[in-house]
């Protein structure tokens, strides 16, 4: 082991894409993020969908979404990291017009470590990810054990979690964002 694989602590980053083709998009991106300096990606989640959550609350007619989370062990800086991913962002179209507006790939910094930081550009950590199923669900199927430092163990906040967005599992044929009937959405 070298002495910066000694020092990396594990990352956890949330992926969402709900503008134009999200899954090659997500795609791409873990694979830019398995390719950053300083990172060594340990685990990608299966694809979740859910519908646009907007500051009012969820929106149905905005695109939804897709969704993963990945983990890796990071040796650099939180900043750093912070900027690679927006530097991948950028590289797939996303512009910041408006909070929480439609985008073509967003990717939060949910955990890196035990590290709790808040700053103009990061808080760690991330402050609404005990709140978002399709963050918590993916999480939970690639770290059975997770935890977000000072809110509790991922499986104990998924169970409690607001559903009004409604994570779906997506297989190879079936996007079911925005599905609902009279059994209600599928999970």
């Amino acid at each position: 082991m070298t002495a910066a694989a000694a020092l990396a602590r594990t990352a956890v980053l949330a992926l969402g894409s709900n503008l134009g083709d999200r899954e090659a998009t997500l795609a791409a991106a873990v694979r830019a993020i398995a390719e950053l300096p300083g990172a060594e990606l340990t685990a990608v989640s299966p694809v979740y969908a859910s519908d646009a959550v907007k500051p009012d609350g969820v929106d149905l007619d905005a695109p939804g979404y897709l969704n993963l989370v990945v983990s890796l062990l990071w040796s650099g800086e939180p900043h750093a990291l912070l900027e690679a991913v927006n530097g991948i962002e950028n590289d797939h179209g996303r512009t910041r017009k408006e909070r929480w507006g439609d985008r073509t790939l967003d990717i939060d910094l949910i955990r890196l470590g035990d590290l709790r930081q808040d700053d103009k550009r990061l808080t760690l950590p991330h402050p609404r990810a005990a709140e978002r199923d399709f963050v918590l669900a993916p999480w939970l199927d690639i770290d059975p054990d997770a935890e977000l430092p000072g809110r509790g163990r991922v499986r104990e906040l998924l169970a409690v979690a607001d559903r009004t967005a409604r994570a779906h599992p997506v297989t190879m044929s079936v996007d079911p964002v925005h599905q609902t009937g009279s059994e209600g959405p599928r999970r």
